[in-house]
């Protein structure tokens, strides 16, 4: 699943033609620029492989079910390996603008979540696969990691959010992924996350632009499937 700026990472399949979300029964469409809301499927390296490039947010209107719905839908398809890209403001001091960075973890700050109403519990303590960060490392050795707080949004945080995330353990801040992220672990599929920092933070950076987050995403979509590409080829 592709976040924000990220859908030319979609051309990274051979043999795929975009599938629009509302050719299908029951899927929500996005509405948030930058988000195609499209349905790839095709190959890499030889692999078959979905790609989701869009994805739709609770900021919409939609609820968590809706939220969750494409993931929910490719895992019953088949799918067991699900990567989760994002757009992400960076609070950590060492992530640079343009950086792709491995989630090892989130904060669900949301006040939801996709399992409310599920007859059963489920473990949260290993939802980003230690063994998928691993492999992402071989691809690309100079991936940094860190814990990604999952917001409602669509405003930004302020800069007292900022100090307050980075008090409770927050490397990356974002407005999505979180319940994807439980969703599909939560149906038995191994999970990999990744943020691309477009911005910094607020207060820690210039004013916050969605347009700046677009372009930032659109220049880091060539490392990020050079990267993907080299993930899937090892699964």
């Amino acid at each position: 699943m592709l976040g924000s700026g990220l859908a030319p990472v979609a051309g990274a399949l051979t043999g795929a033609e975009p599938v629009p979300y509302s050719s299908f029964d029951g899927w929500p469409r996005t509405r948030v620029p930058g988000h195609e809301g499209a349905l790839y499927a095709g190959e890499i390296e030889g692999i078959p492989a979905l790609v989701l490039a869009g994805r739709v947010h609770l900021y919409e209107g939609h609820p968590s079910s809706a939220v969750t719905h494409a993931v929910d839908e490719v895992v019953a398809a088949g799918c067991r390996t699900v990567v989760l890209t994002n757009a992400a403001g960076g609070i950590a001091e060492s992530f640079g603008v343009g950086e792709p960075v491995l989630i090892s973890d989130h904060l669900n700050l949301t006040g939801s979540s996709p399992l409310i109403g599920a007859p059963t519990f489920v473990d949260l303590s290993a939802v980003y696969d230690p063994e998928l960060r691993t492999l992402a490392r071989t691809v690309d050795p100079s991936l940094q990691e860190g814990v990604y707080a999952g917001v409602v949004g669509p405003a930004y945080e302020t800069p007292a959010e900022i100090r307050m995330l980075r008090m409770l353990g927050a490397d990356l801040v974002g407005m999505s992924t979180v319940h994807e992220a439980i969703a599909a672990h939560a149906l038995g599929a191994r999970v990999l996350g990744i943020s691309v920092v477009t911005n910094r933070a607020a207060g820690l950076g210039t004013r916050l632009d969605h347009a700046e987050v677009q372009r930032a995403g659109a220049e880091a979509a060539g490392r990020m499937e050079s990267l993907l590409r080299g993930v899937v080829a090892q699964l």
